[in-house]
């Protein structure tokens, strides 16, 4: 009953998104000669991250950049399906797509496919085949997971008792940050305390501490799989009392790079901090604008460049370069 009323509620959605042509800021028909691109994102409110990303798309995808855009959020996977089916029956040209979870699209793609509906990955990756999407421009969610766990490891602390935050189940980022420190729990190297999803959730996360605390179960590390949770989890430190960062009782670990995270990274309140681009509306554009004139991506996949910040060497300069935000 709760799916079924999930997927009622997206369909009213979709048919307020989509209702006189398709536009979400206001309907109207495409403009003769646009290229008509759906684009289906998490929400802005989500994280910095996903702020940064949707001001990118909106950015590129204008009417002065030759596009008829539409814009549709949720980080549910049934109402994405909903929004990327109403996107292939209107007949978009393009579909641009941040996977709320990486399983579950092939019947979705194949229809995309069917109708001549061209699709791009960015952001995250599916499970579907390759064939089914034109190109995805992504982070290595798993790469970022191994950078920081690499990172966490190079610390070589007497042990590691850690409270994991994980980001909404099933997404390509809670699954490539998760994989390497399971790895480390499977092995023994490092222990887990706690294991549970803060779905991106400042507070979410605030109220897992916040159960650890009272539990008087001991840990020295915090890994959250967004900057939000982290910053959830250190206000728990701070309301107990517990000090964080470097040369502290905890160490804490974010990703995203949100120009306000990387500030508690260089004032030592926070240790680690995992790059995730956001940017990637310029190169799906600059493939979408090569297929119209005959020349396919050269590459299926394009990763962008990340690196991860450590608060003992960040500076000033590298918050103002690889910050998001303000």
């Amino acid at each position: 009953m709760k799916k079924l009323l999930t997927i009622l509620l997206a369909l009213c959605v979709a048919s307020a998104i989509f209702a006189g042509g398709g536009r979400q800021s206001g309907g109207g028909t495409a403009s003769s000669g646009a290229i008509t691109v759906g684009i289906i994102n998490n929400p802005p409110s989500e994280s910095g991250y996903r702020t940064a990303n949707d001001k990118d798309f909106k950015s590129v995808f204008t009417a002065a950049n030759g596009y008829d855009a539409s814009f549709a959020y949720s980080i549910n996977l049934e109402e994405q399906l909903v929004f990327f089916n109403q996107f292939v029956t209107n007949g978009v040209d393009y579909i641009l797509l941040s996977a709320a979870s990486t399983d579950g699209w092939d019947d979705a793609l194949r229809a995309a496919q069917r109708a001549g509906v061209k699709v791009f990955l960015f952001d995250r990756m599916v499970s579907a085949p390759e064939s089914l999407y034109e190109a995805a421009v992504v982070s290595d969610m798993a790469e970022e997971g191994k950078t920081a766990v690499n990172w966490l490891k190079d610390q070589k602390l007497s042990g590691y008792n850690v409270i994991h935050l994980q980001g909404v189940m099933g997404s390509d980022a809670q699954i490539g940050r998760t994989a390497a420190l399971d790895a480390e729990f499977n092995a023994g190297t490092m222990k887990k305390v706690i294991q549970q999803t803060g779905n991106w959730s400042a507070d979410e996360a605030k109220a897992i501490v916040q159960s650890v605390i009272n539990a008087g179960t001991p840990f020295n590390v915090i890994y959250a799989e967004n900057d939000d949770m982290a910053r959830g989890a250190v206000d728990a430190l701070d309301a107990a009392g517990i000090t964080h960062g470097v040369d502290k009782e905890v160490i804490i670990m974010g990703f995203d790079c949100n120009k306000w995270a990387l500030r508690e990274l260089l004032a030592k309140n926070w240790n680690y901090d995992g790059q995730c681009s956001p940017f990637q509306a310029s190169v799906v554009d600059r493939m979408i604008k090569d297929l119209g004139n005959g020349k396919a991506p050269a590459q299926k996949k394009i990763i962008s460049e990340e690196k991860g910040f450590d608060a003992r060497t960040i500076t000033q300069a590298d918050v103002d370069q690889y910050g998001l935000g303000e």
